[in-house]
């Protein structure tokens, strides 16, 4: 390699470097913040024909948003679904969407927060509750 590939080498990983490491940094802490937004609460995902109602994996987001995924012991959400995320993007509205095992990512639709159970969330035709 000659001198002058190692000088650039070396003047664009000093100028690099500290954007690295303050990236690091943040993932680094994004990481240890994250685990401690999930717990544990009783769930209830209803769709047509399908009921899920046990512990759930509860994991918080900003604005109100969360996303729910099953217990180790249940596996999966009826027989495919991994997660449920409920994105509010408004007061007593959200956008709610499942993710599969086969990674698929599908939009259930518009959501409304129950007037009668605000940890309920109901669309057209689904409803979920995390308590």
């Amino acid at each position: 390699m000659g001198a002058a590939k190692k000088e650039r080498i070396c003047k664009t990983m000093k100028i690099f470097k500290p954007a690295g490491f303050a990236a690091g940094i943040v993932m680094i802490t994004a990481f240890a913040i994250s685990p401690a937004s999930a717990r544990n609460v009783k769930c209830l995902i209803e769709t047509p024909g399908e009921t899920f109602q046990d512990i759930c994996n509860f994991e918080s987001a900003p604005g109100g948003s969360f996303t729910l995924s099953p217990s180790p012991v249940a596996g999966y959400f009826f027989s495919t679904l991994l997660s449920v995320s409920v994105g509010i993007y408004g007061p007593g509205r959200a956008d709610v969407r499942g993710l599969t095992r086969e990674g698929i990512n599908s939009r259930w639709g518009e959501a409304s927060r129950s007037t009668r159970d605000g940890a309920c969330w109901a669309g057209a035709d689904f409803r979920i509750c995390a308590w």
